[in-house]
């Protein structure tokens, strides 16, 4: 059975493909932290070299959410991406 956040989070994934301009780093990150966070809970990967800049980015971003439930990730990540396209 899905949820009504399910529902809109699968419909706020496929938005996010269609929006009218892509996203600054920090939005597209915080994005990229929220969808892992939704889908895989707090992130247990081991913190990427200094020198590999993009990948310490997106895990600094992911931990920074550790303890955010999934659903509260979810509703989060559905209100970013409805901000966007109404930008």
């Amino acid at each position: 059975m899905t949820s009504e956040i399910d529902t809109l989070f699968e419909a706020a994934q496929a938005n996010a493909k269609l929006l009218p301009a892509r996203p600054d780093n920090p939005t597209l990150l915080k994005i990229y932290a929220l969808y892992k966070q939704a889908t895989e809970g707090d992130n247990t990967g081991k913190k990427p070299s200094f020198s590999d800049i993009v990948a310490r980015a997106k895990w600094d971003a992911w931990t920074a959410l550790k303890g955010t439930s999934a659903e509260d990730a979810k509703q989060k990540y559905v209100d970013l991406i409805e901000s966007l396209r109404s930008a």
